[in-house]
Formats: C-alpha cells, structure tokens, sequence
C-alpha cells in the first residue's frame, strides 16, 4: 500500500524535529486517549490490523493536518461506530456537549 500515511523515509518532507526531553503525552487528552485504546483493544473492539486499517482509512487531508493521538481518536471512533458500539449522533451529541463546557 502507498497511502498518505506511508510518508517515513521519503525524500524533501524537512527535516524531523525532535524535542529534548519530549513528554510521552503534551495534552491530558492524549494520556486519556491511550487509556481508551487500552480499553477497546482489551475489551475485543479491535485488533491491530483493524485499527492501522482505519489510520489509513483517513482523509489524507485530515490525515496530515492532525496528530499522533487525534490518528488514533479517529481510528477509535471509526471502529466504534462500524461496530455499533457508539452511534455517529452519539458522538455529534457528546462533542456537541463538550464545546459549550469549553465556551
């Protein structure tokens, strides 16, 4: 396969910048991101081919303008929604829920 996500190794992509002393996670949200994946992976949601799958099943756009963990989020709520577990206007509700507490 040569998708977007299969960038590692190329040619004239700049230099890779890497942060003295780099935190495992920047953001709480990432450190709860990894616990989910942790959870869903233990809970039979998924199994690793399953969830590089849906990585690679991203938007390249989306793919490129996001991170590390918001890669696995995606990956996540793909899974979950494929497998019936959340539905797609449960996640637009609690997301919709989460903006007003952050305004």
């Amino acid at each position: 396969m040569n998708g977007i996500h299969d960038l590692g190794g190329m040619d004239g992509l700049g230099p890779v910048i890497r942060e003295d002393n780099e935190p495992v996670f920047h953001e709480e949200w990432e450190r709860r991101m990894f616990a989910l994946f942790i959870s869903a992976f233990a809970g039979g949601h998924f199994n690793v081919d399953m969830f590089r799958h849906a990585i690679e099943k991203m938007d390249p756009v989306h793919y490129l303008e996001s991170s590390y963990y918001e890669h696995w989020l995606a990956a996540i709520e793909d899974i979950l929604i494929a497998d019936g577990s959340i539905t797609k206007a449960e996640l637009e509700a609690r997301m919709a829920d989460l903006a007003k507490e952050a305004a």
